[in-house]
């Protein structure tokens, strides 16, 4: 009972498998002929895709369209009537014009019921009296005058057209459509057709074609000399040769060697050709679908043969489409070129905002030595006053000898005979105290006056003299000692010595301040120099009670021990130590005092002597 109840469902499950369509396609020379071979496999594509059910396809070519000879076709009809006796096809694709012609001239013998379509055929080719309730055609028609007047508006120069076409009996009756639409355009360009003529001795012309020339490729599927072209050869061997541009009617030919134009489109054509079949699949009836011919699509061209043959895209046909264009950089490499271009805006963005901020530093930087330098004036105004006794005491000096010398002098001249040579002497010490006190006065004037901050090369230790001398007299006044050991060699650093010397007078005075309330035999300022390595380092040392908070904040802005000290002295003197690129500090000596250590960068010039 399990074995016929297996058997009852394999029965049924194979009568609900619905029997396969059998679709026989009869092409023209071969199934590999352009563009009918192009035509057949796109077809073939389309039934499948748009078709309900499964499809036995099978393929048959007509060899005798190749040769006017008819003599060979009631075999190959025996043939076909015997190989679909027993499962008649459901319906018959022909595929180019000798096909169509073929089973028009033996309809009564190929199976009169089944239905017939015939595709990618011209229309002039039907024999449309011929036709029975079982034939449908999908036509295309021809534009010969449209494909010439194409080659005449892309080549405004062209002077000759050179037609490829074979001998087989269809290739011939094209010859002669092409030489009568062709009439009216002879006045404008040559034609050269030849006839008669071996591709072989064709191609040997096509390589030495004269100036603006172009060729039009129609076929080439059977040569004078009887040699057969298949597939894409012929068209192949034209192109490597030809040294004019080649233009064609159907888009079966392009993709290659074609320049383009306006054409039949394949893709178009067995669309429309697989829809018809699948409604004649799907039960209608073959004579009643009427598809008027599709003539040529849109214009379309290769790029590369644009670029060869130097056409303009300019001077394209309206709406044209243009294939098998070279990507630029930016389609082929556009994430990498929008990252990198990203990339380098943001890089870009940020360096002119650091260097923005830059500017903005260095006017600050500016802005604050400016400040710095106005202060540091003010502050030279206040150390000024301070020096107001020793300036005096300076000054003192040089004017009352000054005054002695000359009122000596006076007296020597009142006398009978003047002794010259005491006179002499006299007028000398004159000169000599003049240019003290004149010394005295440049060095005031240089320490007051306003002047930008200017590095030069200096001698630290003329720099600790001069400013010495500045206050010799404050200290005499103080009864504080001053004592300088200064380094052998010359010290040369680069330096506004103005600045620096405003430096050391700061700290000198603070010194003589800070030992205010000591005896006076313990009242003592040393001021020393010395060479570390690359730097040069002055210490002023003093007895004094020493510092009292730590050494950083006693340079701060308003720190100060004075009852009616500002705190800006050694504020102001940090600032313009590290202005030179140096360091100030300020230590407590171990028995009493304070010991202030600038270190200054010795020049160039200093650390290549040694």
């Amino acid at each position: 009972m399990l074995f016929f109840a297996g058997m009852l469902f394999h029965a049924a499950a194979n009568a609900a498998v619905p029997e396969a369509k059998r679709v026989m396609i009869l092409h023209s020379f071969g199934n590999d002929f352009r563009p009918w071979g192009q035509y057949a496999r796109t077809i073939r594509s389309e039934l499948t895709r748009q078709s309900q059910w499964m499809l036995d396809i099978q393929d048959h070519s007509l060899v005798t369209a190749r040769w006017s000879d008819e003599d060979p076709e009631a075999p190959f009809v025996e043939y076909l009537s015997a190989l679909y006796a027993k499962h008649r096809p459901d319906i018959i694709i022909c595929i180019g014009a000798p096909a169509a012609n073929f089973v028009q001239r033996h309809r009564s013998r190929l199976f009169p019921a089944v239905p017939i379509l015939m595709t990618a055929v011209e229309e002039r080719r039907i024999r449309l009296e011929s036709l029975t309730e079982n034939d449908t055609v999908v036509a295309v028609k021809h534009d010969f005058v449209g494909s010439f007047n194409t080659i005449l508006r892309l080549l405004p120069e062209t002077k000759n057209i050179v037609v490829i076409n074979g001998v087989s009996p269809n290739e011939k009756y094209w010859l002669g459509e092409m030489q009568r639409e062709a009439g009216p355009l002879r006045d404008r360009v040559r034609f050269l057709w030849f006839q008669d003529t071996p591709y072989e001795t064709i191609l040997k012309e096509a390589a030495s074609l004269p100036p603006d020339s172009a060729i039009f490729w129609h076929l080439m599927n059977v040569d004078a000399a009887g040699v057969v072209y298949e597939g894409d050869t012929g068209l192949k061997q034209l192109y490597a040769v030809a040294n004019a541009p080649i233009f064609s009617y159907d888009d079966g030919f392009f993709g290659q060697e074609i320049v383009g134009g306006p054409m039949h489109s394949v893709s178009e054509g067995s669309r429309n050709t697989a829809a018809v079949a699948v409604r004649i699949l799907g039960g209608e009836k073959a004579g009643d679908i009427k598809t008027p011919p599709s003539g040529y699509q849109t214009p379309k061209f290769d790029w590369r043969q644009l670029q060869r043959w130097r056409i303009a895209e300019s001077q394209l046909p309206p709406g044209s489409q243009v294939y098998f264009r070279e990507p630029s950089a930016w389609e082929t490499y556009r994430w990498q070129v929008a990252t990198v271009s990203s990339v380098v805006l943001l890089q870009a963005m940020l360096i002119a905002g650091l260097l923005y901020e830059r500017r903005r530093r260095r006017l600050a930087e500016v802005e604050a030595r400016r400040r710095m330098a106005e202060l540091a004036h003010v502050n030279r105004y206040s150390m000024a006053g301070e020096l107001t006794t020793s300036i005096a005491h300076e000054l003192n000096q040089p004017l009352g000898s000054i005054l002695v010398n000359a009122e000596s002098a006076q007296l020597l001249l009142s006398a009978p005979s003047p002794n010259m040579a005491e006179l002499k002497e006299i007028i000398s010490d004159i000169r000599r105290d003049d240019q003290r006190a004149g010394e005295v006065i440049r060095r005031l004037r240089s320490l007051l006056k306003r002047a930008p901050f200017e590095l030069r090369q200096i001698d630290l230790n003329r720099v600790v003299d001069e400013s010495l001398d500045l206050v010799s007299g404050l200290a005499h006044a103080r009864a504080v000692t001053v004592e300088s050991a200064l380094n052998a060699e010359p010290l040369p650093v680069q330096g506004d010595r103005i600045q620096l010397q405003q430096v050391l007078l700061n700290l000198i005075l603070n010194a003589t301040d800070a030992m205010a309330a000591l005896d006076k035999s313990q009242r003592k300022v040393t001021v020393r120099t010395a060479r570390d390595s690359d730097t040069a380092q002055i210490e002023v040392v003093d007895n004094g009670s020493g510092v009292v908070a730590g050494s950083d904040e006693i340079f701060e802005p308003f720190y100060t021990t004075k009852p009616d000290g500002m705190g800006m002295g050694l504020s102001i003197a940090r600032t313009i130590v590290e202005a030179h690129e140096g360091e100030i500090s300020a230590e407590k000596r171990a028995g009493r005092g304070t010991v202030f250590r600038i270190r200054l960068p010795l020049a160039p010039s200093a650390l290549a002597a040694s």
